[in-house]
């Protein structure tokens, strides 16, 4: 197993600097991460460092609530891409999910995996938030609207990613989709049962300390 290409290294502070994505990038490249996952302001300057490396550069949009409406959340991702940005990881709106109106949920993904064509859409579900009914509602939504991956957690919310939403997850989606697992996980043990769950990808800002283990 090449434990490195599982990573999304991740770098998503409000206080996060130049410095800090120029060093994350370095990181990224060094290590031969899967992707650095950056804000959209970042894109244009990892896209520019990254240039050749193999490395993607992911961004993430509606983030960290979701809450925007579905036209601002597609032109933000839309624009990421323009900037460079590979891959995407988008909030869906947890409060419509909470309502109930997976119909909405399901729109929503789709006008984004629309405007951003054969651009990797990763779906963030913030699963501390849903009972387990919500979260296979959630990926079967994401599912029907073409997106690439499911994704538990924004690392803003009330918890993170746990084992028993990741193998959720990957029951519902089977193997059509991947399963990214993201938020709370600092360790090699942690890392390595998530994977042993389901998970197809991992997002970390402790990439670099798991891989040295």
């Amino acid at each position: 197993m090449e434990l490195n290409r599982y990573f999304d290294h991740t770098l998503l502070k409000p206080d996060a600097t130049s410095a800090g994505i120029e060093k994350l990038c370095a990181e990224a490249k060094q290590y031969q991460f899967a992707s650095v996952c950056v804000n959209p302001d970042f894109v244009s300057l990892a896209a520019k460092l990254l240039k050749d490396s193999g490395v993607a550069v992911c961004t993430v949009i509606g983030f960290p609530l979701g809450a925007n409406v579905p036209e601002i959340k597609a032109l933000e991702a839309k624009r990421a891409v323009l900037d460079g940005a590979t891959e995407v990881d988008m909030v869906i709106n947890v409060s419509k999910a909470k309502d109930g109106d997976f119909d909405y949920v399901e729109k929503e993904i789709r006008l984004i995996k629309e405007s951003i064509g054969n651009i990797l859409l990763k779906v963030i579900l913030e699963t501390c938030l849903l009972t387990d009914e919500e979260i296979v509602k959630a990926c079967i939504a994401s599912k029907n609207a073409g997106a690439d991956y499911v994704k538990t957690s924004t690392g803003f919310s009330k918890g993170g990613a746990t084992v028993h939403a990741v193998k959720l997850m990957r029951e519902t989606v089977g193997q059509d989709l991947g399963v990214k697992a993201s938020g709370g996980i600092h360790t090699k043990e942690e890392a390595l049962a998530m994977i042993e769950a389901g998970a197809s990808r991992i997002g970390a800002s402790a990439s670099v300390a798991i891989m040295n283990e």
